[in-house]
């Protein structure tokens, strides 16, 4: 899994890795339950299984940022 953009430096590469691990995985569909979430565009996930379209982070299915406006929203509203 060379790649040209990332040359030197082994702590680079690990990190190019790991965040091309995290935007190729499978995720799990918060409306239907199957792990079937993937990556259309940057920032934009879909489900293959129900066609459920979500708004998360460029490389990664939920965002730090976005759990936590979850956890704000889901205190103020119930």
């Amino acid at each position: 899994m060379a790649n040209a953009s990332v040359r030197y430096g082994v702590s680079l590469r690990k990190r190019y890795r790991a965040v091309q691990r995290e935007k190729q995985a499978k995720y799990k569909c918060d409306v239907c339950g199957k792990l079937a979430v993937k990556r259309v565009s940057t920032g934009i996930w879909k489900c293959r299984y129900c066609d459920a379209v979500f708004a998360g982070g460029a490389y990664s299915f939920k965002t730090a940022a976005g759990e936590a406006a979850n956890m704000i929203i889901s205190r103020t509203s119930g």
